[in-house]
Order: structure tokens, then sequence, then C-alpha cells
């Protein structure tokens, strides 16, 4: 669960103004909310109505109603915690928001989703995300994150799991409703079992249940996803529920490309080694650099993809011409071929990694960094999972040893 923090009043009056009477209405709802909170058995801080009125937008077409019950969890994703005002990759942050998809699928509820999401500086070069130093925490991290309906498809969501956006009229009046049943309303939790949750009546009962989860990662609540009878959403199910605008845009790019192949070339920031006490150089992921070096791509995805075929690069490798040695057997293509269809559309490095997740799916082969199942077709042997241990690297094509 997010702490939210009271927005300054404005100081401006306008006494005929129709606004004015809102405020006044707002302010006490506000504060019959506050003394509701008083009185709650929970330690934890809430949004007041009018905090959530801020850059209220209007709900999508889907009827919400309030006879459904909801599940918050934050208005910012893995918050409170130690991502709160840093922020994680895309994938990180997907794997979160699909764990509290996935309770609300459990719970039967429709989970209240941040409007936002923070853009991490590691993966984003597009757009300037530098503020002023006397900026405050808040102010950053807003200036370095983007709206979530311009990732996501919200209706298209919604149509497996019910949501809405914290920025949205409905959750406004999901909260003004809260405060009038008081305890019968809303509950704080955390560290509570999805399943007590369920079967609890004092919990399943109420309107809007309001979790802090946990402060590692939200994730975290999902430990269970090697029992697949407890999985309720693909790892596929996000990243295919992308905007219009950016499925439009990648099928107007997958139509050029044709018949065509698709590697995931994940390198950057993965790739940090570190020296151990003895000065020697070690990794996470031992055999990765040389993995994904063009000189082994070749010869990797040689018994997979045939000389001349195009092949479609999606890296977030920087260096100019890294992946050109690839054209020797290959037509070699990158996002960057297509910047007519892409530069009206594209604002950030969020959608266009969700872009280009669009186009690998449409590949005749994919073949990505790593494994995600036995099955798939990689660049790596080295597991997808950090082991948290620290190898020497191996850069020769012949060698085995860690």
């Amino acid at each position: 669960m997010a702490i939210f923090h009271r927005a300054p009043k404005n100081k401006h009056k306008q006494p005929r103004s129709p606004i004015l009477y809102l405020v006044i209405s707002i302010s006490v709802i506000a504060f019959l909310f506050i003394l509701s909170c008083w009185n709650s058995t929970s330690k934890f801080s809430f949004p007041t109505v009018k905090e959530a009125l801020q850059n209220v937008v209007s709900s999508s077409s889907i009827d919400h109603t309030l006879e459904k019950k909801y599940l918050y969890w934050g208005n910012r994703i893995d918050c409170p915690g130690k991502h709160c005002h840093s922020c994680a990759g895309l994938g990180h942050q997907e794997s979160s928001l699909r764990c509290a998809l996935e309770e609300a699928i459990f719970l039967q509820r429709t989970l209240v989703m941040p409007s936002r999401m923070c853009i991490s500086p590691l993966h984003n070069k597009m757009g300037s995300l530098d503020q002023p130093s006397n900026s405050s925490a808040d102010d950053r991290w807003t200036e370095s994150s983007c709206a979530m309906d311009s990732l996501y498809d919200v209706e298209l969501i919604s149509k497996t799991v019910p949501v809405i956006l914290d920025n949205s009229k409905v959750w406004y009046h999901v909260l003004s409703t809260s405060m009038k049943l008081g305890a019968r309303g809303v509950a704080h939790v955390e560290g509570i079992s999805r399943n007590d949750l369920k079967e609890e009546k004092r919990y399943s009962n109420l309107l809007l249940i309001n979790r802090t989860a946990s402060p590692l990662a939200w994730f975290m609540e999902c430990k269970d996803r090697k029992n697949h009878s407890a999985v309720a959403l693909p790892y596929s199910f996000l990243p295919s529920m992308a905007t219009k605008k950016l499925q439009r845009a990648a099928d107007q790019i997958k139509q050029l490309l044709g018949d065509y192949d698709a590697i995931h070339v994940r390198r950057g920031d993965i790739l940090k080694t570190r020296k151990d006490r003895f000065g020697v150089e070690r990794s996470l992921h031992p055999h990765l650099d040389r993995d994904t070096r063009p000189e082994f791509i070749l010869q990797r995805i040689a018994k997979w993809v045939e000389g001349g075929r195009t092949i479609f690069i999606a890296s977030n490798e920087r260096m100019p011409g890294f992946f050109s040695p690839l054209s020797s057997r290959y037509r070699v293509a990158y996002s960057s071929n297509f910047s007519r269809i892409l530069d009206p559309v594209i604002e950030n490095n969020y959608q266009l990694f969700m872009l280009e997740r669009l186009i690998m799916r449409g590949a005749k082969t994919f073949i990505g960094t790593y494994k995600d199942n036995e099955s798939d077709l990689s660049l790596s042997d080295d597991p997808k999972k950090n082991t948290k241990i620290w190898q020497i690297p191996v850069y020769t094509m012949d060698s085995k040893e860690n």
C-alpha cells in the first residue's frame, strides 16, 4: 500500500464558482474519513477523497457499479518498500502488477490499478528524466513516470480481470462510499494470506480491501508460482495487453517485415561485474557477455534460422553497429529502421519495448536471451533467475568452465 501525501489547497477563491461547493463537500467527506481511519484497527494510512480526485479522469466505458468489491495495493507499484522512490525495470514491475491482478481474480474483486508507472533511468534514454536538485522525491518520481494507460489497454485487461485506475471517477465514488460505511467499508491489511481475505467474512464482505504488500516487491506475494495451480495469469498476459496505438504500430512494422524471425538480446546493466578480494572480475551471469556477442549468436542460431532470412533484433545494447556481423548471413532489422512509424507513437523506452515484444510475438521463430520454459530457444544456457553466485566470466567459444 502506498502512502498518499495531501495536496496543497487552492489559494484562489472563486465565491460563485460551483468548484467551491465541490471543494467544501470533499473537505467534509475527507474529515469524516479521517475519523473513520482513527477508529480503524490498522496503523496504515490511506488516500483521502480530495487526494483521489487529483488528476481525476473519466472512467472507461466498462460498467463498474458500487455493488462490486475492490482491491487496492497502492498508487505505486512496489510501494512502500525499497523501490518506492526508485524503480525497477518494466519486467520486474509487470511481475508485481501481475501478482496484484492474480489476487484480484482469486478474491473476485476489481483491482484499483496505479494510474502511473515509474520509468527506471537505467532503462530509458528517451526524453529528459533529469530533474532540478531541489525537486522533491515525489516530483522526481512523477516526472520519471508515464501514464499506465499509455502502456496498457485497460479495457482489454478488464475482459480478463476487472480493473479501474486510481485517478478515475469510479475510484472517487468507491472511496466516498467506503467512508460512509465506516468499518464495514474498508479494511487495511498486511501479512494476511489471500485465502484468509477470501474466507473470513470480516474481509470478504467489505467494499474495499486496502493491502500493504511485501516491502521487498509486490511479486513476493506470489511466491508460489512454481505451483501451476496457483498461477492465474501467464507471463505473456501483460505484454499482450498493449494499447491499441502500440498494437497498430507493431502491426504496420510486421507487415513491412513480411516473413521474419526475431531475437531478443539482453545486455546492458545485466552484464555488470565486480572484483572479488583477489581482484578477479566476477559476474552473476558468467556466459552472458559471450553468448550475446554477434560471433557467438551466428553460431548458436544457425541450426534454427536459415541463412538469408530477415531477423528482427530487439536489444538494450547501445553500441552502434554492434550486431552488424550478423548481416553476413541474415537481413537484419531493428525498430530504429521504422522511425516514420515509431516517432509519432513512442515517448519512452517502456513503450518501445512493449512494441518490440509485439513484433517478436509475430515472428516465425523467436529466440530469447534466456529460456522461460524448457522448450524455448535461447542464446544463453545460463539460468534466467539470479543465482546470487558471482562467478568468473567465460568468453571463449569452447570453454565450459564456471
